[in-house]
């Protein structure tokens, strides 16, 4: 039983990723700082999987807390590093806060991961790197376009990080990961989505639906796609936490083609926001309140997945469409209004 590092693992696809790795044999520790992740997540995480996973509310970003994470497990054989600050407007506004924590926490996780021989690591990238890109269905040999958002720079630098971390050390193994657009929640809607302010779509759209905002509203209907809203490539989240216990697997077992190898987490299947409301629509049976906004500083027009590589090389198989994703995510947020009602 390999004892696999989780960073950001009281956050939305880390929590998720806890319960994928646990059920595929792998013994994990936590550790979340809870400035964006939440303690709560972590004994939900704990409860459904019937065993307590140990959380370090460490600052990945200041290397003394970091260390002590290490130190308490030398026996750590892979690091799956999601721990980052990921709201695009927020980095829009604060882009010095988000160069300092991406960065910093990625910079000293793989200084640790040197000086503690942890030799298999998987990053969490996004889609975002390749920006507004020129062809579609987006291949990771695809060039990486100016990114649209201090944060898509962060994860652009970051996977430079590592490729040159990866080129510096040949005996150890670096996955990149670009997830496209992660959305639902897990079957038993005991984990998913926990923020209170969301800016992602999905949560938005349920917390409308269920009345905790009067309305929402889509930015930009004047984009050049078949409807004019953005196109994105939802993801289940559940599949999105699948690939990186595959990631992690073929890691170990070192049957990646290389020691440094990048993979798109998408679906394949481009869907407008406005597509997006209605297949929510038709699984609810709400109607959603919505009104049609200005463009927004930082979004990217359209954008979706070739996977083929993620298929082929790590034998992942996304396996939910959008139906489940909007069931899942629509069944998490009545859980978590029955939490409410029941405090």
């Amino acid at each position: 039983m390999s004892k696999i590092l989780v960073t950001g693992g009281c956050g939305y696809i880390g929590s998720h990723t806890i319960v994928d790795l646990v059920e595929h044999g792998y013994d994990v520790v936590s550790v979340d700082n809870l400035s964006r992740g939440f303690g709560e997540m972590n004994e939900r995480v704990s409860a459904l999987l019937g065993k307590k996973i140990l959380n370090y509310t460490a600052d990945l970003s200041i290397m003394s807390e970091a260390r002590t994470v290490f130190e308490a497990h030398p026996d750590i054989e892979g690091i799956i590093h999601f721990a980052a600050y990921k709201s695009v407007p927020e980095s829009v506004e604060k882009p010095l806060m988000y160069y300092q924590n991406n960065i910093g926490s990625l910079l000293n996780i793989l200084q640790l991961a040197t000086e503690f021989g942890v030799k298999n690591i998987v990053f969490s990238s996004s889609c975002s790197v390749y920006g507004n890109a020129d062809e579609l269905p987006v291949t990771e040999s695809a060039p990486l376009k100016e990114a649209e958002s201090p944060y898509a720079h962060t994860k652009q630098i970051g996977e430079g990080i590592c490729e040159a971390f990866a080129k510096a050390h040949p005996d150890y193994r670096v996955v990149l990961l670009r997830y496209f657009n992660p959305v639902g929640a897990h079957p038993s809607a005991q984990i998913g989505e926990m923020n209170k302010r969301p800016e992602n779509l999905v949560p938005i759209v349920t917390q409308t639906a269920i009345g905790i905002r009067e309305s929402m509203t889509v930015f930009g209907n004047d984009y050049d796609t078949r409807d004019g809203s953005c196109v994105r490539d939802y993801i289940h989240v559940s599949d999105i936490a699948h690939a990186h216990t595959l990631a992690v697997q073929h890691a170990l077992q070192q049957t990646l083609p290389s020691n440094c190898e990048v993979y798109n987490l998408g679906t394949g299947e481009g869907v407008t926001v406005l597509e997006l409301i209605k297949a929510f629509e038709e699984v609810s049976g709400v109607k959603l309140n919505y009104e049609i906004g200005p463009r927004r500083a930082g979004d990217v027009i359209k954008v979706y997945a070739n996977n083929n590589k993620a298929r082929t090389e790590l034998g992942w198989v996304p396996k939910h469409d959008i139906v489940t994703m909007m069931q899942t995510a629509w069944a998490w947020e009545q859980a978590l209004a029955a939490i409410e009602a029941n405090k």
